[in-house]
């Protein structure tokens, strides 16, 4: 099971976060490449407790979502409404620069990844209280999921 907590599989979400450029065209969904990576940021942030992300509520029991979205061996889907701080046309970081902002989430991502910890994670606000491993298992999945949104 791909994780951040693996050295070659962050190193391979960061080669194709390199392949990513501003004219990239989505395969789904409204966020252009410089919208998805501003979003991956603001997201890193809310998971390392930077950015206050408000809590999903719906159908489903945060635990056993949890469980289905971190282990079955299936894709995301596509159009699952984001978090309003993390959705860049309502309360996320606006995109300004790419290369900067490109490199803000590169550091972001090594920071998330890299052991000890300087941060102290609050719970997801979908799936609640998780794991180290679980949030790192998290943070691939995410990465994965709108890299393929781009076609890398």
């Amino acid at each position: 099971m791909k994780s951040l907590l693996n050295p070659r599989d962050e190193a391979e979400v960061g080669e194709r976060l390199s392949r990513l450029r501003p004219e990239s065209p989505r395969r789904w969904g409204r966020m252009s490449a410089h919208q998805m990576v501003c979003h991956l940021c603001d997201s890193f942030r809310a998971a390392m407790g930077e950015k206050g992300a408000s809590p999903a509520s719906g159908l489903f029991q945060p635990t056993a979502f949890k469980w289905i979205a971190l282990y079955l061996p299936f894709s995301w889907p596509q159009g699952i409404k984001t978090r309003p701080e993390m959705d860049q046309e309502d309360g996320g970081t606006r995109p300004v620069q790419f290369e900067r902002d490109l490199a803000d989430l590169r550091g972001l991502l090594a920071r998330f990844a890299q052991p000890p910890r300087d941060f102290v994670r609050p719970p997801h606000p979908i799936f609640g209280e998780m794991s180290e491993r679980q949030w790192r298992r998290w943070g691939y999945l995410h990465l994965d999921h709108h890299l393929r949104q781009f076609g890398l």
